[in-house]
């Protein structure tokens, strides 16, 4: 099955000299990505969702091969916590069809504010359209329980496996896919630090294991401060041998 490595995100300033040469201009920089990794996540569709000329843009301009994750918009999960989604679910789907063949997955991150509630995630999963692949990012601990795993294999949604200051880091999959974010290895502050040679072994063993029951993998990298996240996803790559 197939592995996927790269990092939240592509734009950074301070990735000059790490990822990018000098001067390059932000316009540049998608181009320059996509010659060292072969799948990244947008997070900018989570404070502005783009419009649908801009996926078809990105469907166009990405190489064969290439896989887009996208972060869903703040407005569904964190405005209205998931409660009437059709509106949202009927745009990203529009979206998600232009992006065609590079569309990976959709990336449902819930506010840390949003305790468990079944009803309401059972319900947005069952309107999702059945054609985009789900995961699912909880940052409440209420929801870290054996229903709610049950309830997104029910629906084939991922948990999204997660490493990071003060997050629950639960090997639990629950799709036909694994969902995995680094959010770095500072346990003080969240997105900060490198993770270690060891770190990135450890994971790359559960990467394995995962692939070798039959589930694609998508991982990144979102300890993006001085190109941390670059150079331990290319280091993974090495290590799992996708580089």
């Amino acid at each position: 099955m197939a592995i996927h490595i790269g990092t939240s995100g592509w734009s950074y300033d301070h990735w000059e000299n790490v990822l990018y040469p000098p001067g390059l201009p932000a316009r540049d920089r998608l181009q320059h990505y996509v010659s060292r990794f072969g799948t990244v996540e947008l997070n900018a569709s989570f404070y502005r969702w783009p419009r649908d000329t801009s996926f078809a843009s990105w469907r166009r301009r990405l190489p064969s091969g290439f896989s887009m994750s996208v972060k869903a918009p703040r407005g569904l999960t964190h405005g209205k916590k998931l409660y009437a989604p059709e509106v949202w679910l009927e745009r990203i789907a529009r979206c998600w069809h232009e992006l065609g063949d590079k569309r990976a997955v959709l990336l449902v991150q819930l506010p840390p504010q949003m305790g468990r509630d079944d009803a309401r995630l059972d319900y947005f999963l069952s309107a999702m359209p059945w054609w985009i692949r789900v995961a699912v990012e909880f940052r409440h601990p209420s929801w870290d329980h054996p229903d709610v795993f049950g309830l997104l294999e029910r629906h084939q949604a991922a948990y999204c496996i997660m490493s990071g200051a003060n997050l629950p880091c639960i090997l639990k999959t629950t799709a036909p896919f694994v969902y995995v974010r680094l959010h770095g290895p500072d346990h003080q502050h969240l997105y900060g630090g490198s993770y270690s040679d060891t770190d990135l072994h450890w994971w790359a063993d559960r990467i394995r294991e995962w692939s070798g029951r039959g589930q694609d993998v998508f991982v990144y990298f979102n300890n993006d401060g001085g190109g941390n996240a670059v150079r331990n996803a290319e280091t993974l790559r090495w290590i799992v041998g996708e580089g």
